[in-house]
């Protein structure tokens, strides 16, 4: 957990797919409410990562409106407010962004929609009626996901953005109109040599983050 880091910047050199099952095995063992398991996936390799690339970079690009099957943060105030500006001036430093440069920040918006380069991606939805409790679970199989990726060299980002545009996924994977779309999470071989995995993001300590109550008041 210390070690994985949400990568922008890839290498094209494929994982093999022995890896990649050893990835989706370990992460089949995620707990779920009631053992549901509710999540399904679509992996993209080869050409199949390069069509669902171009589908996905042209209607972002294009300002297609956004269609979520989830709501979006409605805000975010407070401490949440400075961990996000945070993590992204932390970004736009390490690509010499400068502050306020909103054509700067678009662009690398942009690269959301490209999954930065990556070989694959991991397309995770879920069944409409288990609604939210079902996206809860996806999202304990997305960290299963990242973790055992991350033991076997593989590097991975998890990405709300490719869920702006449900509906486009949808179609674009042949999916029923009750499968809901959580998030994708784009991998491969990291590029290191990149500036913009050339940083880390904190963590708040526990202290900040938990309460323990001992004496039953």
């Amino acid at each position: 957990m210390a070690a994985r880091f949400s990568c922008r910047s890839f290498r094209a050199d494929p994982v093999p797919r022995a890896i990649i099952e050893r990835i989706l095995t370990a992460a089949q063992k995620t707990a779920s409410w009631c053992n549901s398991q509710p999540w399904r996936v679509e992996i993209t390799s080869g050409a199949a990562t390069e069509a669902f690339r171009k589908v996905m970079y042209t209607a972002a690009s294009s300002g297609k409106p956004a269609s979520g099957d989830f709501p979006f943060p409605r805000e975010y105030n407070g401490v949440y407010l400075e961990r996000r500006r945070e993590s992204g001036f932390q970004l736009y430093n390490a690509l010499g962004i400068a502050r306020g440069d909103k054509a700067g920040y678009a662009k690398q918006a942009l690269e959301n929609y490209n999954l930065f380069g990556a070989p694959h991606v991991a397309i995770i939805h879920s069944d409409e009626a288990l609604g939210t409790y079902g996206a809860i679970d996806c999202g304990g199989y997305v960290t299963s996901f990242m973790l055992a990726a991350q033991a076997l060299g593989v590097a991975t980002v998890p990405q709300a953005a490719l869920a702006f545009h449900s509906d486009l996924v949808r179609r674009h994977f042949g999916l029923g109109d009750d499968r809901r779309i959580v998030c994708g999470i784009s991998f491969g071989y990291p590029d290191l040599g990149h500036k913009a995995n050339s940083y880390r993001t904190e963590r708040a300590t526990v202290a900040d983050t938990v309460r323990f109550h001992d004496d039953g008041t």
